[in-house]
């Protein structure tokens, strides 16, 4: 399959992207994962654990036969064994400082102000992390508070066991992990692309108890271009395709109606909605965008129902009517949605003119330029042009684009280095929460020199901080959503991004990639998919036992 980037990181604690994720998901493991067909959590290195009462102890039973991938720092099978030292090793390392001096994702997105001991620790205020603890094969997390996702957390790519043995050997960029795919082979160039082969030893059997996975290998093709992606599909040279380039999605639907319909069909269509936001933030950083009146002003300078129709051409969930969190109700039931749709912004050229002229800035007078941050491929090239071009004619003021690699991008965002910035989030997990984590004031750094990886725009917010604290100390999943539309409404009443759209990408596969499931998160796990072409008489068997 194609992914649009290559990953940025191939360390689990420091993954705050999706293609760095998808990647190390196969290859690595944490205590549990996720069902990508029902998005439920599932035994993975844990094979069951406890929960107490008040919900603020789990105690996780370790697999006896789980193996770490082939590596030189082992030197006996008995090496190769995972056992709860590499758990402790690999929270210990995410709750520690990067080579920056700066918290990594394990800590600022899972265990810091949940775990006993994690802030204690990552301020070098203890030697151990005291709410972690191992006796045998079982391991206690002890929590300051409850929380009703820390099974997703844990379930995160930020969360996945490395191998206690190979990063004290100082090879841990050797990406070794207990995953069903190997890291195998790395092909650089205009093409580049990553082989990951089966992995012999993996511990899961399907239900017939036959050796997991099936695949043999799995290659990622790194290309931004979604002309050269469907190209590559077209050619049979991937088997699947996430998102089709705008100007080919009738030719490619209509024209090729007949591999849809045909029993057995050649090609199967999913046109799932994500939980995926894509935005773009504001450099708090700079002086005119610490003006409220500024950042409405570009909100509703915005056309994103033109964006929406000429650009994407209508692929896309919905328009970014709503806030930071993507309106599908399915996947966060009881979300007050429409309350947070009535505090959005949608195109209003007149009230941003006059909140611009209230800011001191009358036709843009005196504001200057901007600049705008994005990842070139052929969507955000085509927005980030047409976004200059609404800014110019609603507010007078010119909007240089500079387009860079995706890696580029994200630390030029951390930094500060630039105005405005383009960003797509998917969800960790199915809540608010994975969203507004962007704004908690909490992750801003104290020095403003240092890079913000978290909230990149370097938002504070005291009546949102305030709801989403009280959010997390709920008892109540029901209390929990109320109080995080709450902090949802604060947010845009003080917006510190323009939501554009929510994801909805067209995916089509050859229908003989089979179990390879499409979700709300995004996540993809091919631990159970394999390649069979179907005969008549099979996939007529196959649509009967559905009806």
């Amino acid at each position: 399959m194609a992914l649009d980037n290559e990953p940025s990181t191939y360390i689990p604690r420091k993954v705050m992207d999706y293609y760095s994720a998808t990647v190390l998901s196969q290859i690595t493991e944490g205590l549990v994962g996720m069902d990508s067909k029902t998005t439920k959590i599932v035994p993975r290195l844990a094979k069951s654990w406890t929960k107490s009462d008040d919900g603020k102890e789990y105690v996780f039973t370790l697999r006896e036969n789980v193996m770490f991938h082939p590596h030189k720092a082992f030197k006996s099978d008995e090496d190769r064994l995972l056992t709860a030292k590499d758990v402790i090793k690999s929270f210990e390392l995410g709750c520690s400082e990067d080579e920056k001096g700066m918290e990594q994702a394990t800590y600022s997105m899972i265990c810091k102000s949940v775990v006993v001991g994690a802030d204690n620790y990552f301020h070098k205020k203890s030697k151990k992390i005291s709410g972690i603890t191992a006796k045998g094969n079982k391991v206690t997390f002890k929590l300051i508070h409850s929380d009703h996702n820390f099974l997703y957390k844990l379930a995160n790519v930020n969360a996945a066991i490395v191998s206690k043995r190979v990063v004290e050997s100082g090879n841990e960029t050797d990406v070794i992990g207990t995953g069903p795919f190997v890291y195998s082979k790395y092909k650089g160039g205009d093409q580049a692309s990553l082989i990951l082969t089966k992995n012999h030893d993996y511990y899961l059997n399907d239900a017939d108890g036959n050796a997991l996975p099936y695949l043999d290998s799995l290659v990622f093709i790194f290309q931004s271009r979604k002309l050269e992606q469907l190209d590559l599909f077209e050619n049979g040279i991937i088997d699947l395709i996430l998102g089709l380039p705008t100007s080919r999605i009738t030719r490619m639907l209509e024209g090729r109606i007949e591999d849809f319909n045909s029993k057995p069909p050649k090609l199967v269509l999913a046109n799932n909605p994500l939980l995926e936001t894509n935005y773009y933030f504001f450099n708090l950083k700079d002086k005119r965008f610490q003006d409220v009146k500024v950042r409405k002003a570009f909100n509703y300078a915005v056309d994103k129902q033109l964006i929406g129709r000429e650009i994407l051409r209508n692929q896309y969930y919905d328009i970014g009517d709503y806030g930071m969190t993507p309106p599908i109700s399915k996947a966060i039931k009881g979300y007050d949605f429409k309350s947070i749709k009535e505090a959005g912004y949608s195109f209003d050229p007149e009230q941003a003119r006059q909140l611009l002229a209230e800011a001191g800035y009358p036709n843009g007078e005196g504001f200057g330029s901007v600049e705008l941050r994005y990842n070139i491929n052929d969507t955000h090239s085509a927005v980030a042009d047409e976004f200059a071009k609404q800014i110019a004619k609603v507010l007078n003021i010119n909007v240089n684009i500079d387009g860079s690699s995706f890696e580029q991008l994200i630390t030029d965002g951390e930094s500060g280095n630039g105005d405005i910035f383009r960003l797509g989030w998917s969800a960790d997990y199915p809540s608010p929460e994975s969203f507004l984590v962007n704004f908690y004031g909490a992750n801003v750094p104290e020095d403003p020199n240092e890079p913000s990886r978290v909230n990149k725009s370097r938002y504070k917010n005291p009546v949102f901080d305030e709801f989403f604290d009280r959010a997390i100390g709920t008892k109540k999943i029901s209390d929990q959503l109320k109080f995080f539309a709450k902090a949802e409404l604060a947010l845009l009443q003080d917006p510190p991004f323009i939501p554009l759209w929510y994801t909805g990408d067209i995916g089509i596969t050859n229908s003989y990639i089979r179990n390879l499931h499409f979700n709300a998160l995004n996540y993809m796990d091919f631990t159970y998919v394999y390649i069979k072409k179907w005969t008549e008489s099979e996939y007529q068997k196959e649509v009967s036992s559905k009806k």
